[in-house]
């Protein structure tokens, strides 16, 4: 196939590689210092380089066999197929100062994240890279990593600001498709777009249900339109809030190979740790001067990196390992819908969402389990276990994971009892957070939810760890031990004995994304059985015990949950999906009692002020002890209890 078929010019790409990693060609669009200059100490400046690469993959190749439908796609004239990636690297100039791991950032949706988190660097900034202001405070600029963001998503498009992937379609293929729309919101009628190409428009059929439980329904005003090859409007029927769920199933056509997108990102991280090309942007006087790479991912990309290794792909095409480290973030027991035929990369379904898509298949963990509905032995360690290509692995979960996205399948087996994690796999649970706050926010209302909105970013305790695996795949210091509820610890609890229920200013409902497995042989899949999902156990203030318990919970002056239930007409009875909610507590005692909360007030807590900040800084000295929090990072919590912003309360 053409490359201009992808949907960029290819014009550009002068030079061919050789079969180096099997990128094929690598054209540098443009290359210019990063932050306005921004002088990093001990690094320098960054230098910025974005690019566009073909990668050709062999469908014979034992390494590629596992994509979905590869055999099926256009081919080149040596009989490979093509994919075209945006490429974006961050690198020191003075390439002496760099720390020498390059830290692979996935992009989610085409963003990146890691800046975010980081670098506490705001929106859209931390995507320019033009800005002095763009890099934060710098951290990982200061350390001296190269970063790089490799496009892999397939159904979006590449924009100045989203890296994405473009890859064939496989010709002539047709089967059943299906979507799950949530709208929060009342238009009507309303424009969507399918997931996959409509092959036959008299095979669009709408269902619509309050709750993934309830039996699907199809009303006499519920109506559909097909408005193009990928498109339908949907006339919503009365009696259904915003909330509701709407089923969409139909037969598709030329399913787009976004398994490639996995292979890309192999083949990419493998060419720019190579030494033997010159053409690799890393490369000075015969080096590249990178001797490791650790991949990250936030969300959706965790969930990459974790299909990522169960498929193999930790294995690059001369053997050798790609990602010395891996560090998947807010990713829970969740993987992809992405290599498969119709595939949705974008998907990501949400309480009370159907919870037995493909993205919630078995096998949840890392060390080997048998699925008691199926039979089925497996574990995200198998395959790289065969090629002895294991990386050094860091998950990292957002507590409301562990509410939402069965995170507690990390650490149990199906049927809910503990069992240990492999030696070279950590799990840390970032007490009292959301899935994913912006730096900086503070609490606030929605309409939406029946709890103000939780702010807590989990940058502090991210940084500490990122370091901490840099150390573990560098110089083989042991990270800090595991911090995630267990059922042996008595932290890991069923929903019912979770939350106190005598807190009026948090209405626990004993929510949670529950997890089931269906046979998707058939259409709409058939429920086979429900696995056993466990939360976090709460103390007195209704705040998880167990993981890092950052200083807004170590130290706190309001309770924050990883959980928020929807509001009144808006799917109430459910969870709203990635947010966490936040209750102050009252500032006396006598506001305490006239408001009948039980939990103790601030003056109760602290005698002064004075008494809260020496809290915080004894605090902030344990948590630097046992590394999970920077000095540096110690030193600014320590600034914002004297001005009293610790606590995020608006």
């Amino acid at each position: 196939m053409n490359i201009s078929k992808f949907g960029f010019i290819a014009m550009g790409f002068a030079t061919a590689l050789s079969c180096q990693a099997e990128v094929v060609k690598f054209d540098i669009q443009e290359r210019a210092i990063a932050f306005e200059g921004r002088v990093f100490p001990n690094v320098g400046t960054y230098t910025l380089i974005k690019a566009k690469a073909i990668v050709a993959l062999d469908p014979n190749d034992k390494r590629n066999s596992v994509i979905a439908d590869l055999s099926f796609a256009p081919k080149n004239a040596k009989g490979h197929v093509e994919a075209a990636a945006d490429v974006v690297i961050l690198q020191p100039t003075n390439r002496q100062a760099a720390n020498q791991t390059l830290l692979v950032d996935v992009p989610n949706r085409g963003r990146k994240l890691a800046p975010q988190l980081f670098d506490d660097s705001p929106q859209p900034g931390a995507n320019n890279a033009s800005k002095a202001q763009d890099a934060g405070i710098g951290y990982l600029h200061r350390q001296g990593y190269t970063m790089a963001w490799i496009g892999w998503q397939g159904d979006i498009p590449s924009e100045p600001l989203q890296m994405a992937m473009q890859a064939p379609s496989a010709i002539g293929l047709t089967g059943q498709a299906r979507d799950e729309f949530q709208f929060d919101h009342l238009t009507n009628p309303i424009l969507v777009k399918l997931s996959a190409i409509i092959e036959d428009p008299t095979s669009v059929k709408a269902t619509v249900r309050a709750h993934w439980t309830n039996q699907r329904a199809s009303p006499s005003d519920l109506t559909i339109k097909v408005t193009g090859p990928q498109s339908i409007e949907i006339s919503r029927p009365q009696g259904f809030d915003a909330g509701a769920l709407y089923e969409i199933t139909y037969k598709a056509k030329e399913p787009v190979l976004y398994g490639m997108g996995f292979a890309v990102t192999r083949d990419m991280t493998a060419f720019l740790k190579s030494n033997s090309n010159a053409l690799n942007p890393l490369v000075q006087n015969g080096s590249s001067n990178i001797q490791r790479a650790i991949g990250f991912g936030v969300s959706q990309s965790g969930r990459f990196l974790r299909d990522f290794l169960w498929l193999g792909f930790n294995e690059d095409l001369n053997g050798k390992q790609v990602f010395e480290g891996l560090m998947p973030h807010v990713a829970g027991a969740r993987r992809m819908a992405t290599n498969y035929r119709f595939g949705q990369p974008s998907r990501n379904s949400r309480h009370p969402q159907d919870p037995a898509w493909q993205i919630d298949l078995f096998p949840f963990t890392y060390e080997v389990m048998t699925d008691p509905f199926t039979g089925q032995k497996d574990g995200l360690l198998v395959r790289c276990r065969q090629t002895q290509t294991c990386p050094k692995v860091m998950q990292t979960d957002s507590e409301h994971e562990w509410w939402a996205s069965r995170a507690s399948l990390l650490v149990t087996d199906p049927s809910g009892n503990h069992i240990d994690l492999p030696s070279n796999v950590r799990a840390y649970m970032i007490a009292g957070t959301p899935h994913f706050a912006e730096p900086g926010s503070v609490m606030s209302q929605a309409k939406t939810m029946a709890l103000p909105v939780n702010p807590m970013h989990a940058g502090q305790p991210m940084r500490a760890l990122l370091s901490a695996l840099n150390e573990w795949i560098s110089l083989g210091t042991e990270p800090p031990t595991s911090r995630v509820p267990m059922r042996s610890h008595g932290t890991l609890v069923p929903a019912n004995l979770a939350v106190a229920k005598n807190l009026p200013s948090l209405p626990y409902q004993e929510l949670y994304t529950s997890a089931y497995v269906s046979d998707h042989n058939q259409l709409p899949p058939k429920v086979l059985g429900r696995y056993e999902v466990l939360v976090p156990l709460a103390d007195a203030d209704g705040m998880a015990v167990a993981g890092i318990r950052s200083l807004p919970l170590a130290v706190p002056k309001a309770s924050y949950t990883a959980w928020n239930p929807r509001a009144l007409g808006f799917g109430p009875g459910n969870l709203f999906p990635l947010q966490g909610g936040m209750s102050p507590f009252a500032v006396t005692k006598s506001e305490k009692l006239a408001t009948q909360d039980p939990r103790l007030s601030v003056e109760e807590r602290y005698a002064n002020q004075d008494a809260y900040v020496e809290a915080v800084k004894q605090a902030s000295q344990r948590f630097v002890k046992e590394r999970l929090l920077l000095p540096e990072d110690a030193a600014r919590n320590l600034e914002r209890a004297k001005a009293d912003k610790l606590s995020q309360i608006k």
